[in-house]
């Protein structure tokens, strides 16, 4: 086994170090993990109204941006931008619509997060506490020291 230094290693532009197993097919979109040292950064479930508590997307693609960037400006008040996301939880309405949007939320994760794609979890709920919410979106970084 190498042992690299996180300090040595930086994969697709994150200043960490993704652990991917070389007899593991790789994942498209997301890590299977992710290892970093820093300051860390927890960002609480984000949905997809804007920061004046409007929704002005209703639907799940546009609301998955306007989330993206809620959790984009939330980092960036902590000194720390998409490129230190170490993790995030995903919680849909219905995995039915999300999957059928993927293409879409694909490119709004593009365009709000980029090519970074840290270790992910999509979970199927019931409810968001937010009548109008399609999606919640909370998220780790560390930034490094």
């Amino acid at each position: 086994m190498t042992v690299t230094k996180l300090s040595e290693h930086v994969s697709g532009g994150t200043p960490h170090r993704v652990l991917q197993p070389a007899d593991w097919a790789r994942p498209v979109g997301y890590s299977n993990g992710m290892e970093a040292r820093g300051r860390t950064v927890f960002v609480g479930g984000q949905i997809g109204w804007t920061g004046q508590g409007k929704f002005e997307a209703q639907d799940l693609p546009g609301q998955v941006r306007q989330t993206l960037e809620n959790i984009v400006a939330i980092l960036r008040e902590a000194g720390a931008g998409p490129e230190h996301i170490t993790t995030m939880t995903w919680y849909v309405l219905d995995r039915k619509k999300y999957s059928a949007s993927l293409k879409e939320i694909g490119a709004a994760y593009k365009a709000t997060i980029g090519r970074h794609f840290p270790a992910m979890a999509v979970v199927e709920v019931s409810g968001l506490v937010e009548d109008e919410a399609l999606v919640e979106i909370q998220a780790t970084a560390v930034v490094p020291d």
